[in-house]
Order: structure tokens, then sequence, then C-alpha cells
């Protein structure tokens, strides 16, 4: 793909310097890197397994739920640390490998991994926050949050509708939307043949098998609690999923850049990728444990080739390189960048007092 963004001499000299700073400065150790990341593995896989043999243990219906609860978030972190690695193959050497790996972790919650690859390496990282680029803008005309698009009179109370909007989201995404992208004209893949079409199948099989047959047929709860125990585990955890996606690209001070009529993209590639983005506790060795590295998402976007348990380092030198060029990142805590995303739908749905009536 021919690049889109304009050409800002002062910024390619920069991200020169950067990526100059972050080669000589960064310090990588490949023993102590294999023992973080099988540490990790055991850590969420062990912590994973538990959750799911509880499933066919626990005979309280309340427990029962709450266990299902948790091992969706768990599965989700899981998903989060290792299958986003797997993406930009940053663990194998082999890109296959990566692959196969990077597939069996994403099947685990349900979404169908080659579709959500396709679009996160050809559209997003391209060019994050860019309207008819990026295509995690392609969202529900329920939430407003680019500047200038269409605004509906319900969005002036998207704020107070938003939480409860996101709760669906992730069953939305796996029994809705990857049937949608499926069976229609895929921009990003020209021909889906036999392979694309029985990996999808296997992938959506495989999940439903596992969070919700097996347990229709093995726990010792009826299938009111069972169905109960996966309905309530989505919306926590789709909940829990979206504001953490939603908080790296969408708050207050993020930016989400113009086109001409030409197409072409109103900032240099760096800047874009800087300013769209934002950052939640980025030098936090905790917090890139937790969250595998979305909340270093300016490293991330700048650094895609790097595994995420090197962000924290990255970032100390980026932000030093930026602050010293009077570029200010986007930097909010966890529970401030949820309370920044509301601000801001509040605010893009303040326009809606004229807005068009449907």
């Amino acid at each position: 793909m021919k690049d889109k963004h304009i050409h800002v001499p002062a910024d390619s000299q920069l991200l020169k310097e950067i990526y100059r700073r972050v080669a000589s400065g960064i310090v990588i150790e490949k023993p102590a890197f294999t023992r973080m990341i099988t540490l990790k593995f055991v850590f969420y896989f062990s912590l994973s397994i538990f959750a799911y043999t509880g499933l066919f243990q626990i005979n309280n219906p309340m427990l029962f739920v709450l266990c299902f609860i948790a091992y969706g978030l768990i599965s989700l972190l899981f998903a989060f640390n290792f299958s986003h690695d797997f993406s930009h193959n940053t663990i194998f050497k082999r890109k296959k490998l990566n692959h196969i790996a990077f597939v069996i972790i994403y099947t685990i919650v349900g979404a169908h991994a080659e579709a959500w690859k396709l679009r996160h390496i050809n559209s997003h990282h391209y060019a994050p926050n860019v309207e008819d680029y990026d295509s995690d803008l392609k969202i529900s005309k329920l939430i407003r949050v680019i500047p200038d698009s269409k605004c509906y009179w319900f969005h002036r109370y998207q704020h107070f509708y938003a939480p409860l909007a996101y709760t669906t989201y992730s069953l939305f995404w796996i029994f809705i939307k990857d049937f949608v992208i499926l069976f229609s004209k895929d921009e990003y893949r020209q021909k889906k043949g036999f392979k694309y079409h029985l990996s999808f199948w296997v992938q959506k099989i495989a999940y439903v098998s596992l969070v919700v047959i097996l347990p229709l047929l093995l726990a010792q709860q009826t299938w009111t609690i069972v169905l109960t125990g996966f309905l309530m585990m989505h919306l926590i955890q789709s909940l829990f999923l979206l504001f953490t996606f939603f908080m790296t690209h969408h708050v207050e001070q993020t930016e989400y850049p113009k086109t001409d009529n030409e197409g072409y993209i109103k900032t240099s590639w760096l800047m874009n990728q800087i300013k769209s983005s934002n950052d939640m506790h980025p030098f936090s060795k905790l917090a890139n444990f937790i969250l595998g590295g979305f909340n270093n998402h300016i490293a991330h976007h700048l650094f895609p080739h790097y595994h995420h348990i090197f962000y924290p380092q990255i970032s100390k030198i980026l932000y030093k390189v930026l602050l010293e060029n009077n570029i200010k990142p986007n930097v909010t805590t966890y529970f401030g960048g949820v309370v920044s995303h509301l601000k801001l739908l509040k605010k893009m749905g303040e326009s809606s007092k004229n807005s068009t009536k449907i």
C-alpha cells in the first residue's frame, strides 16, 4: 500500500532519532525474555485451566456464575498477553508458528482470528483514528467518537448508555460481525478460499463446544444456570474489553486526522501514531504484565516488531525524546482513561442539539 500520509521532513528525522535512541538504549537479554514469557504463559494458562475446570466442579449456582465470569476475564487477559504478540510475530522466529499459536489462543475468546488480524495489521496500524482507513472506526451508529461525523439526537445521551451498549459487543462480534465479514466482500482479503472457511468454522465450533456445549453436558447445573453464566461472562468480559480498547485511542486528548479530497492524510505517519494513541501507566511493569502491552500503546504503534515486555523500557526512551522535542504524549491512568473516554462521548454528543432527526 502506498503511504497516504504527508511527508514532513522534521517528523521523518525525529522518527529516525527515536529508532536510533531505542536501538542503542534498550537492553534485550534473550534468556531473561524466554523466562518471562514462559512465566507469563504458565501463569495465565494455569489460571484459565483452573477457572475452566471449576465450571465442572462447583455445585453452588452463584459460585458457578462467578466462576464463568472469572474464566471469561482470565481468558481475555491470556489473549491480551499472547495472541496480540503472536499476530505481530514477536515470539517465535517462524511466522507460521506465530500464526498457528495466534489462532489457537484467539479461539478461546471466540472471535475469528484471521479476520481480526488482517484488519489490525493492514488497517488499524497503518492509520489509526483516520476515517475510511482505520477499520476499528467502523462501529455502531449508537456511538459517536469521530469529530464532524453525522450526529443524531440520541448521541447527547451516549455517555450514559455507552457502558450498557458495550456489554453486548463480544456476543455481537462472535455471532454476528464475524459472519457478516465472512460472507461479504472484503477489502483486506481478495479471496476467501476453502482453508479460510475451514479455519473459521473450526474456530467457531471449538469455541461453542468449549464454553457452551461441554458445560451444558457436564456441569452440575441446570441449562438455565449454564446459559446465565455464559451471558454474564460476556457482559462483564465485553465491558472490560471495550473500555480497554477504546481508551487506547478514544479519550479527550487523542486526535482524528483528516484526509483531503484525494485521500491523503493531513499528518505524518509518526504524528498519526503518537497523537491518536493513549498510554495508561506506560512505565509500570505490573500494568504491562496484566494488560499485555495495551497500556503502552504509543510504543506498540511505533515498535510493533518488539514484544510487549520491552514496552516499559521503550516508553522511557521514547518519552524522553518526545519531550525533548516539545511533544507531549497522551497519558491517563486506567480508571482516568475510563472517565476521559466517557467525557469524550459527552463532548461528541453535545452537537446533537442541532442534529439530524431520524
